[in-house]
Parts: C-alpha cells; sequence; structure tokens
C-alpha cells in the first residue's frame, strides 16, 4: 500500500544495505523556469523524509521534453543561486535520460504526478509492463507531488508517498509562467531577467 510515512520508507528502503550519513532526495526536472512549486515541493520532501539535501537535477537531454527556454547553463545558474540562500538545496546537471538512472545512489526520487505517470505507463518502456516492473523494483522510494489532472498514485506498487502541499501549488507550472504568470516564478529566477513578461530574455535551448 502507500507507505504513509515518508521517513519510514526510506528507512526501509535501506535496511540491509550500509547507510549513508547524508540522507539525499533526486528531484529531477527542465526547471525552465523555477517556480514557487518546485520549492515547495523541495521543502516538503525534505521536511516528510527528513533528508538532508535536495538535489534539483537538470538533464542535458531531457526525455519527453524539449526545453522552450534558456539554455541548461543559464537555468543552472539560477537554480545555484536558489542553493545559495538555501543550504539543504543541491544543483546537478546529469547525462542520464532514464528516471532510474539519474536516481541512482539517492535514498528518494522526487516527482510530479506528470512525471508519476510517465514512469508507471508501459508505453515508455515500449509498451512491456515486465520492463516497466524491473525499473519500479529499482528506484529508490518516490514522494508524488499532486499536480491535477494526474491521478495520484493509489495503493501499488509500494514504497510511494504523496507528499503534502498546498493546493495553490497544484495549478503551478513552469509553462504557465512562461505564458504570462510571472508571478509563479522563484524569486531569484525572477531577478535574474531571463524569464521577462513570460518569455526567454535570451536566445532558446533547442537541444534540451
Amino acid at each position: 500500500m502507500v507507505a504513509p510515512d515518508a521517513q519510514d520508507a526510506v528507512a526501509a528502503d535501506r535496511s540491509g544495505r550500509h547507510a549513508a550519513t547524508v540522507r539525499t532526495g533526486a528531484y529531477p526536472g527542465s526547471f525552465d523556469p523555477p517556480t514557487v512549486a518546485h520549492l515547495a515541493v523541495a521543502e516538503a520532501a525534505k521536511r516528510q523524509a527528513g533528508l538532508d539535501r535536495v538535489d534539483l537535477i537538470v538533464s542535458e537531454v531531457a526525455l519527453g521534453k524539449e526545453s522552450r527556454g534558456p539554455v541548461p547553463e543559464a537555468r543552472l545558474a539560477v537554480l545555484r543561486s536558489l542553493a545559495g540562500v538555501r543550504p539543504w538545496l543541491g544543483v546537478r546537471r546529469t547525462t542520464d535520460r532514464l528516471l532510474v538512472d539519474v536516481a541512482a545512489g539517492y535514498d528518494v526520487l522526487v516527482l510530479g504526478a506528470d512525471k508519476w505517470a510517465q514512469l508507471i505507463d508501459p508505453a515508455w518502456y515500449g509498451g512491456s509492463e515486465a520492463e516497466r516492473d524491473d525499473v519500479l523494483r529499482r528506484v529508490p522510494p518516490v514522494l508524488v507531488a499532486p499536480r491535477p489532472p494526474y491521478r495520484l498514485p493509489r495503493a501499488d506498487p509500494p514504497r510511494v508517498i504523496l507528499l503534502e502541499l498546498d493546493e495553490a501549488h497544484g495549478e503551478v507550472s513552469s509553462s504557465a509562467v512562461r505564458d504570462g504568470r510571472v508571478e509563479w516564478m522563484a524569486e531569484e529566477a525572477a531577478a535574474s531577467g531571463l524569464w521577462r513578461l513570460g518569455r526567454p530574455a535570451v536566445p532558446e535551448s533547442r537541444d534540451d
């Protein structure tokens, strides 16, 4: 069943292997731009799972998503400014595209309900439920943030934790910011000037 307590799920997942001294969470995304909801999700993951650090991870070539905003280097610089005033936040760039690879070595994987829907959809595994189930066995416990209209996890598979978030964050998205809801940008993203009036102020990335 869905794990009722994130810290218990993390502890159970680590049983039988050497316990790390630092609990870490992988939070992959394009962060184009980073929003107040991204920060709320990261904070909820830290609190519920008792994490010491949450890494915001940007893939050089994100699977199933083409970035229409600033290139990765520019977005990473903004993320580092967020982490600069939040010591529990980390920033990492990866060449991995699959979530199971991105999350390797972490105690938890943090996802929005839209990414969770991808993770459990056999279509992303060539239609193979066996390959999907193998990935679900290999990923660490998953913390899922509500994101209407995507369905939240139900009773199966185990090691899935629902994050407790203000319902107001459910409608916040980077795409909405790019379409004009600039008030949803993280403060550091707004200050960077990279996203102005909902549109990127620098040449767009075509390969990320």
